[in-house]
Order: C-alpha cells, then structure tokens, then sequence
C-alpha cells in the first residue's frame, strides 16, 4: 500500500507509481532554485516535489539517477503580429484517429473550431543574445553542473551551441487550446532569467512586440535505473510495485502515457485476480515486433537509459510493420484478451476492416494485365517498366509494388477494364436465352449472366478510405518486410561473434549512423555483437548494418590473403 504525506494508509495490492518531473524535484529560471515538481497551470505556484518517496526508494536499494526537461516561456497571442509568419494549418478534412470513426463515416469533433499554427524562426540576433547571456542558465546536479536533457528534444542553448554554423533555427506556435490567447513556442525551451527570455523572444520575426504571460524553467528530477524492473514494468524487488513515466527514464507525453497502460493494465489484473484468489494472470507484455511500446519496454529494462528516452522508428528493427495504419490490427484483439477493449462494436469494426483489407488485396492479386496493357492505361514506363516484355502479365499487386505507382491509380485502371467489361456483358443476350441446355445437363456449373455481372461490379469498387493506407502500405511493403525479417534472423544468429578491435567508428566509416552512437561504440568499444545489443541508443538497423560491415570486411581480407598466398606460390 502507500503511507500519505498526512500520515494515512491505503491497503492495496498492487502500487503504480509515476511522479513525473516531481521526484526530488528543484526548479531553476537562471541561476534561481527552488523546490517543486512544477508551476501551478496559469499560475505563479508551485507543485511540491516528492522528497520522502525518493528517500523510501533509495532505503529500499533502488538506484536513483538525475534527469532534467524544460518548458518554454508562454507567450501573449494578443502581441503577436501573425501577418508575417507562415501559416500552418490543420489537416482539412481531419482524419479520425479511431478506426471507430473512420469506420462510421464520423466527423472528428469540433471540426468547425480547426485552429492555426504559425512558423517563425530565429536568427543571428537571436542567436547572439542566446551566447551572451548563456553565464546566467542554471547550474544543474547532473553532469557536473551541465544536466543531463533530452538529446532529441534540446533547448534553445543546446542547439546554437551545437550548431554554430547554422542562421537560423524554426520555431512553431502553437495555440494551447481553441479559445485560449496562451501561445506555445515549441521548440524554444531555455531558463534564462525572465527579462533575457523575452529579449529572445522579441529579436525573433512577428514577436517583436510580444508578452510573456509566464517565463520557461527547467525542473531537475530523480528517476530510476529501469533495468529493475520486468516487462510488464513490476518492480523484480518489490512484488506488487509498479513504476511508469518519467521515473523510469523516459520523456513524458506519449512515452509516458504508453507505459501508463501496460504497468496500469498489469497491476489492475494483478490485483483483482488476488482479491478474488484466482492464479495469477497472463502478463499483458508487447514483442518489439507487435508495438512501439514493446520497443521502449524493452530497451528500458535490459538496457536501462543515461539520459531522457525518447521513442523514434529508428529504435524498432520490425518499423516496416509497426505503422498507424495497422495499429488496431495488430493490438485490439491484445486489448480485448487482457480485458482492456470491451466494447463489442471496436472488435465488429476490426473485423470489417480485416475483411475489406482482404478483399481489396485478393482483387489486386487477381487482376492481371499485360504489362504494356498496364503502360498503355497508366503512366507509361511508371507501370510498364524500361524494357517491358510485350506478352507478359503482371498482376495489379506487382504493379503497385513499383515505385511512383499509387493505390488510386491502380484501382482506376481496375475500375475502367470493369466499366469496359460490363458494357460487353449487357450486350449480350438474357440467360434465359443464353443458357438453353437440356433438363438432364450434369456437366460443370454454368454461369449465370448474373453471377458475372457480380464479378464484374467487384472490380468497380475503390479501396473506401478507412482502409486504403492499409491496403497500399501492405503490398508496397511488401518485400521490405520479408527483407526485414530475413536481416533480423541474420542479426540474431550473430549475437555471439566478435567485433574486430581495429573498427573505427567515425561518419566516414558508417555515414548512416548518428552522432550520438559513434559517440556510445567510440566510448564502449563492445567486444561482440552481443554487447554493441546492449548499448542504449545504438538501433537495431544499426547493429545490423554493423553486422553486415563486419562479414563484407572479414570476406574482402579473406580474398586479399589468398589472392597473396597464391602470388607467392
């Protein structure tokens, strides 16, 4: 259970904790600390920060670790000059994120109230006043004074000072809600004293006269290392004890809410199968193969984390398959299993969509032209190819798998040799007049002049929009995800082999790796494959194609020492 600040207790099985930013938390505008989780929303209060949980976690042998983030200043709308940024509007029509929705032909709600953001930028006024005020940021607990922050996600300081070379740096405002003056300038994060945040601010174009309604701080914070916990994110020490959000190492937002749902969904099961005294029930734990969230799982808690995680495709060796379009696919039927989707009409719709995807992509398979048919009613060489051959055929799927060639392209040259087919069926005669066999007839079945127009009509239907992306992602992926699947088998039979001492992890060698894992294989220097697999931040298309390096290398000496061995013969 848990023991409040004003003494009381509350019994409970199972135990979800997610402090945030608030464990042990010290808020910093210049070099002004102070302690807290947070400010109050539209307020000059503060949140006070968890101090005797971090000490209960820290008696209990859990390791602790400083992490900081930062919020921007928020500024007045009614002192923006808006006329001179460039307008960034919503997606019109918006498209539901609920298959639900989609599914139902539903308008998103509030789709009159649709809002704008704008983009401005900063330049090298902006960028002189971040350098020579850069003395008054705070000093921080982590990295000998300097912090540990998001690596993705750096303030304003961080990315002058990385990239000294660049003029100018974007900056998007966004409105916080539909009738609210409160401007959020993302991208724009630095504790400056209040007074050089808005000489940041008013250097920048259509900012010039602008307010601050309040001023960005950081918040420094503790977090634990989240190798201590399992995949369902239950503490291995503390049976019943779950942790999620920022306490384990992650950002907030989506990071933060994803594992609210899996540590949520565990302890919530837990505990209402001990209470009634049933067994245990099966954990709820995503494969780095089902879900994005199965991906920062596990990296969390076999590799744990140095500095705030951030979720990017990048991280997920199975990303071809792991798309939005599929989501409800791949994971519905695990929510409904573990109890957490329980409306009927969610698993009907699944099972429309399931239906219609399988048409489409069987209709696709099944139709088939020549390939200079498919020329002739496209885009020429886009479906035709360079060098077609003249007799021979290509199914609609082939053709979409070409690079350049839509869905609703395919589909309409499927829909016109439908149209041309139906206007020869209705030409000829009526059955009754076609099918004048005798009584005793026992060969095959005959088809109906009907039947064929059904056939037919088939063909003249599109893909309806709430599976399209799905059907075209589908074949135009394709052969990647085979490829995919076939470089990961690879990979795992790999884990044991060495890394050769002599690789030098420089951008000249491995131009597709980032900065941040030439800096972790530079410093680690991992022995084998098995431990380059360990390093937090290296991803798995890296490994691989650090795997591929490797045989390419070791097959290129191979020749050259035989290739001498011979010349000395």
């Amino acid at each position: 259970g848990v023991k409040l600040a004003n003494g009381r207790e509350i019994r409970s099985r199972a135990v979800v904790v997610t402090t945030g930013t608030f464990l042990r938390g010290v808020l910093m505008i210049g070099h002004d600390r102070y302690v807290g989780g947070r400010h109050l929303r539209d307020s000059e209060e503060v949140e006070p920060p968890s101090v005797g949980l971090a000490k209960t976690l820290e008696r209990f042998g859990f390791p602790l670790n400083r992490l900081k983030t930062g919020t921007p200043a928020r500024l007045d709308a009614r002192t923006i000059d808006f006329d001179v940024l460039v307008e960034q509007p919503s997606e019109t029509p918006p498209v539901p994120f609920s298959h639900i929705r989609q599914g139902t032909m539903q308008n998103v709600p509030n789709i009159d109230k649709l809002i704008k953001c704008y983009q401005t930028e900063t330049n090298e006024e902006t960028h002189k006043i971040v350098m020579e005020y850069a003395h008054l940021l705070p000093q921080y607990d982590a990295l000998d004074g300097k912090g540990n922050g998001p690596r993705y996600c750096p303030s304003i300081f961080k990315k002058v000072e990385r990239f000294p070379d660049r003029q100018k740096h974007n900056s998007f405002l966004e409105p916080e809600g539909i009738n609210s003056n409160i401007i959020y300038p993302n991208g724009m994060s630095g504790p400056y004293p209040e007074e050089i945040q808005l000489k940041i601010m008013r250097s920048m174009k259509g900012l010039s006269n602008v307010d601050i309604l309040s001023p960005g701080y950081d918040v420094e914070y503790d977090f634990v290392n989240p190798q201590c916990l399992t995949h369902t994110l239950e503490t291995k020490s503390i049976h019943g004890l779950y942790l999620a959000g920022q306490i384990c190492g992650t950002t907030g937002y989506e990071e933060a809410a994803a594992q609210g749902i899996v540590a949520g969904a565990n302890a919530g099961r837990s505990a209402g199968a001990a209470s009634k005294g049933d067994k245990a029930p099966s954990p709820l734990v995503f494969g780095r193969d089902e879900a994005y969230i199965g991906v920062l799982i596990d990296d969390l808690v076999t590799r744990g984390t140095s500095e705030p995680y951030r979720m990017f495709t990048s991280r997920a060796e199975y990303r071809i398959s792991l798309r939005a379009d599929n989501a409800d696919i791949r994971l519905t039927r695990q929510g409904a299993n573990h109890g957490l989707v329980i409306d009927p009409n969610r698993l009907d719709i699944l099972e429309t969509r399931e239906r219609m995807i399988g048409e489409s992509i069987h209709r696709l398979q099944n139709f088939k032209l020549l390939k200079t048919e498919w020329g002739q009613r496209g885009t020429g060489d886009q479906m035709a190819g360079n060098n077609p051959k003249q007799f021979q055929k290509k199914s609609a799927e082939e053709i979409l798998q070409m690079p350049h060639v839509t869905l609703d392209a395919v589909e309409g040259i499927i829909a016109k040799e439908g149209e041309h087919l139906l206007e020869l069926e209705q030409q000829k005669v009526d059955d009754e007049e076609e099918l004048n066999v005798a009584d005793d007839y026992d060969g095959p079945p005959i088809e109906t002049k009907a039947h064929r127009i059904n056939k037919i009509m088939t063909l003249l239907e599109p893909s309806p929009l709430s599976i399209y992306d799905t059907v075209e992602a589908s074949i135009k992926y394709k052969s990647y995800a085979a490829r995919q699947e076939r470089d990961m088998d690879s990979w795992r039979k790999a884990q044991g082999q060495k890394i050769p001492p002599d690789l030098v992890y420089e951008h000249s060698v491995f131009p597709t790796f980032s900065s941040e894992e030439l800096e972790k294989l530079r410093a680690i220097q991992p022995k084998t494959f098995a431990e380059a697999a360990q390093i937090s931040g290296v991803t798995p298309q890296s490994l691989v194609y650090l795997h591929h390096f490797v045989m390419k290398r070791g097959k290129q000496r191979d020749r050259l020492r035989r290739a001498e061995e011979l010349s000395t013969q």
